[in-house]
């Protein structure tokens, strides 16, 4: 794919393809990427602008960059597709989260089997019908990872919204009854927890035929508070990137056994 509005580097990330790995960690705020960076070998800054920071060093050998999506889907989108055009196309979101069930705890790791689609980017790419599912390697990469590592995790199914008040601030907003019943149902549903990007994420990777999970340390869980339930805070995102670096190094060495490092 051609660059849009640039030559030589990507608009928006402004990397070119020589700048990237083909494992990309994406966390949503841009002041996380030194610390995950700081996991790899030699890694270096590569670019920064806007929301959008990217450093590449390597993992056991390989190549592997963490790139800044910004909040939501609208920015998040965009990193990837710009990404992908440099040949990424293995991607694992590291995020935050507010716990939905009254047993996902503060300081749980949630890896997201797929995402509940109320975003309004993916739209643009896909039928509401079409599921935003993760990819099952990386799912079972991360799964795998977060039991090496001796953490309380959960996996399933994620709530993706665009509006952040509109989940915390409900009874503001001229629909609060919609937003109220559509936020049971999600509960009674089953859904894990609420965040802003992986829905958006699952649906490009669907669309564009790249691998794509998550990660979400919880923070806290106003179902609890609801329920008058003890609910502590956790905003210390160690146990989600130590989670994804584990599980890219994983998908690096299964890579390696398959097809000499190619994707099938």
């Amino acid at each position: 794919m051609s660059n849009v509005y640039s030559e030589g580097c990507e608009y928006h990330i402004q990397v070119s393809p020589k700048d990237v790995g083909r494992y990309v960690i994406l966390p949503g705020d841009p002041g996380r990427c030194k610390a995950i960076a700081e996991y790899l070998e030699d890694a270096r800054l590569i670019a920064s602008n806007r929301e959008y920071v990217t450093y590449t060093g390597t993992l056991d050998g390989e190549r592997v960059s963490v790139t800044s999506t910004g909040i939501g889907g609208p920015s998040a989108a965009i990193a990837m597709e710009e990404l992908i055009h440099c040949n990424a196309d293995t991607f694992i979101r590291i995020g935050t989260s507010g716990g939905m069930q009254p047993d996902v705890m503060a300081g749980d790791v949630v890896i997201a089997t797929g995402a509940i689609r109320m975003d309004g980017t993916g739209r643009e790419y896909a039928p509401i019908e079409y599921p935003a599912v993760a990819d099952y390697e990386v799912v079972c990469a991360l799964k795998e990872s977060a039991k090496r590592l001796g953490l309380r995790f959960h996996v399933g199914v994620v709530q993706c919204k665009d509006s952040f008040y509109g989940q915390h601030e409900p009874e503001n907003m001229p629909i609060h009854t919609e937003l109220q019943n559509r936020w049971e149902a999600w509960k009674r549903c089953g859904a894990l927890t609420s965040e802003m990007e992986s829905a958006t994420l699952f649906i490009v990777g669907g669309v564009r035929r790249v691998r794509v999970g998550s990660v979400l340390l919880v923070i806290g869980n106003q179902t609890r508070r609801e329920l008058g339930l003890e609910d502590i805070q956790c905003h210390d995102t160690k146990r989600a990137v130590k989670t994804a670096v584990e599980a890219v190094r994983t998908l690096i060495h299964e890579d390696k056994k398959k097809n000499g490092g190619e994707r099938e």
